[in-house]
């Protein structure tokens, strides 16, 4: 059979993706995801001073900004050994929360579900009722999201100062207390962002939705004929389910969390031993093991990409990032290809779910693996955790009044050394290594979650974790490949982090 091979424009991404694709019919036979931007962020941080990173590195992208910040932060804590007050570490977990809150319901709402309205589904029984709920600008459900997301994180411009961009968080802590005017203008946020969450997105209230505990039992919730079932979450489930969803998209069985939010209780621990919220592993896919999470077995290589060759794979502390753009060899992206214990992983909310040990996605897990479908419904899953978590946040800092927000001083220099600072964004595992020199950034390497899930082939020519979960694939119409759509958004890519593009040529876009 003849093979063709397609390029495709994926929209409705954060930055420019391209894959090509080579099909036989309509199979995917062979697969590269190609980062067409490239992130020169890690150049422009060389020989400045070290606390420019908390400036800089919010601007890394206009999403996550807060996220970045928190890394930078983390690592130039280790370095100096800088302690936190337990309202500080409170503040940067709410702001945290906010973000990626905002993040997956625009992920979900705005970007994922909007293909349910592609002219592909007309024929389906549910094609007008995703209309009605999901259709861009006209949808109830995509107007729902459009309107609460943007009030969510003016939380983070009420602690922060402004969002995007924010740079409030300082070693040591932050820049202002929880004053009690902040903490009530929040809790009118979050009541109205729940309210709404419960009315229109899971049909019930959170505590019901969150003692759905097993695959049993969210199935007849999802039965119950009340207003589960027209819920976003219900008809999501309903349609994704329909198109099949819960049998693509699986990828490299191995999974990778950094752990989600310090805990304020061990303040005094300096990071990385401080304990989190939501628990650090790695998921070993061939054995089903959970096992602790050893930052010393990260590992990027370059074979396939962009930047000046070296051997193998190199630890962040090692690694370097100067670009080689060779257009006519057979390296194709500007992403490197992170490997954790020289093993394809990828990394995310479903991730992070089944190492924090979060029962309703183990059990869906163990049932039919870790499928598009499950990637999604675990992003929402996390919303309404998050949401309980900001609330019991909330209230513990309008019950700490007077808890410092900073230690003293805060003008202590930051000494030669080197750190890393590791968190969990909207997106998965974010990690910042830097090394100082002579009161300069010397080095500074940055590994976002799309990284890890978006890697080219690395230097033993094994395929990043999109590009072997579009492997054996089978499209309907290869010029208008919704199925790519659907797999790689459940991922909630994001490329932004970068500097310049590259015209690549001509491009099929999928629909918009």
């Amino acid at each position: 059979m003849a093979r063709r091979t397609i390029q495709i424009d994926l929209n409705r991404v954060e930055g420019d993706l391209d894959f090509q694709l080579e099909l036989e019919g309509n199979t995917v036979v062979e697969a590269r995801c190609i980062g067409s931007l490239y992130r020169g962020f890690e150049q422009i941080l060389v020989t400045r001073k070290p606390k420019d990173s908390l400036v800089i590195t919010p601007r890394i992208c206009g999403i996550c900004g807060t996220a970045q910040l928190n890394a930078a932060v983390l690592a130039l804590e280790q370095i100096g050994r800088i302690p936190v007050p337990p309202t500080a570490i409170r503040i940067r977990n709410l702001c945290l929360m906010a973000e990626t809150v905002q993040s997956d319901l625009r992920q979900s709402f705005l970007f994922f579900t909007a293909d349910f309205c592609h002219p592909k589904y007309s024929q389906r029984g549910f094609y007008e009722t995703a209309r009605a709920a999901f259709l861009p600008f006209k949808g109830s459900v995509h107007r729902g999201a459009l309107e609460h997301s943007r009030h969510v994180v003016e939380i983070i411009a009420l602690f922060g100062g402004q969002w995007p961009h924010s740079s409030y968080m300082l070693p040591g802590g932050v820049t202002a207390p929880a004053n009690s005017r902040h903490i009530i203008d929040s809790l009118s946020i979050l009541n109205k962002l729940t309210r709404w969450f419960e009315q229109d997105v899971v049909g019930t209230d959170l505590d019901n939705w969150l003692a759905l505990e097993t695959a049993d039992d969210f199935f007849s919730w999802l039965a119950a004929k009340d207003a589960h079932s027209d819920s976003a979450i219900g008809l999501f489930s309903l349609i994704g389910r329909d198109i099949g969803l819960h049998r693509l998209g699986f990828g490299t069985p191995h999974m990778l969390s950094y752990g989600a939010y310090d805990d304020p209780d061990d303040a005094e621990t300096p990071p990385p031993q401080r304990k989190h919220l939501f628990r650090a592993g790695f998921l070993n896919g061939d054995t089903g093991e959970v096992k602790p999470f050893e930052q010393a077995e990260i590992t990027e290589h370059v074979r396939y990409s962009w930047f000046q060759p070296y051997a193998g794979g190199r630890h962040p502390f090692q690694g370097q990032t100067i670009p080689d753009y060779q257009p006519h060899s057979d390296r194709y992206t500007w992403c490197k290809a992170p490997r954790y214990q020289n093993k394809v992983v990828q990394c995310g909310p479903l991730a992070d779910a089944l190492i924090d040990g979060e029962p309703l996605i183990r059990s869906l897990y163990q049932l039919e693996g870790g499928n598009a479908w499950l990637r999604q419904f675990a992003r929402l899953r996390r919303t309404a955790r998050l949401l309980q978590t900001m609330r019991t946040t909330l209230h513990q800092l309008a019950a700490h009044p007077d808890g410092a927000h900073m230690v003293s001083p805060v003008e202590k220099e930051i000494p030669d050394g080197e750190g890393f600072g590791l968190v969990t964004a909207a997106r998965g595992a974010l990690g910042h290594w830097v090394q100082i020199t002579d009161g300069a950034i010397s080095r500074y390497q940055v590994i976002t979650p799309t990284a890890w899930n978006a890697s080219p082939k690395d230097s033993e020519g094994r395929r990043g974790h999109w590009e072997s979960s579009l492997i054996g694939l089978t499209v309907d119409d290869p010029d208008d490949p919704v199925e790519i759509g659907h797999i790689i958004r459940s991922h909630d890519p994001c490329l932004v982090c970068t500097v310049h593009l590259l015209d690549t040529g001509k491009r099929l876009t999928v629909w918009p």
